[in-house]
């Protein structure tokens, strides 16, 4: 299982090692997944490639990537707690991510963002060639069946 260490932080994919209690707390705070229950939380860890961002035992970010493993992955529900931000954290877990041994040759990588455009813009993301293409359903009024 592939870890990293950066300073006094650390970053793996271990599951069980999640702080899933602290994942929702922070989601269910967020523009993006305001309101979202436990056992959604966990439903979507368990099928996701997770990453845990840590200093010693305590983690302190977050973030998944929904893929086939072949072809496509979808980041997802990226952050870092307040008191750690602004030492490079969230850069060096995207980078991460990416180049994690499990997501390499996609043809392509999404994600959705309405404020850190910049930070995904150095990895290569750029806003959508022709949007027109892609299509959605979306429900954020129903709540998750799971």
């Amino acid at each position: 299982m592939p870890r990293w260490t950066h300073g006094e932080y650390e970053i793996d994919t271990d599951r069980e090692r999640l702080d899933r209690v602290l994942v929702r707390e922070f989601l269910a705070d967020s523009y993006w997944a305001r309101g979202i229950s436990q056992e959604v939380v966990d439903a979507a860890c368990a099928g996701s490639i997770c990453f845990g961002l840590y200093r010693a035992s305590e983690q302190v970010g977050f973030a998944r990537v929904i893929t086939d493993g072949a072809t496509f992955g979808y980041l997802a529900d990226v952050f870092v707690l307040p008191a750690h931000r602004d030492r490079g954290l969230s850069k060096w877990m995207v980078a991460r991510v990416l180049e994690h041994p499990r997501l390499q040759g996609f043809r392509r990588w999404m994600l959705a963002t309405r404020d850190a455009h910049g930070l995904y813009e150095r990895f290569g993301f750029r806003p959508l060639d022709d949007p027109a293409k892609f299509m959605e359903i979306k429900r954020p009024y129903l709540p998750n069946p799971v």
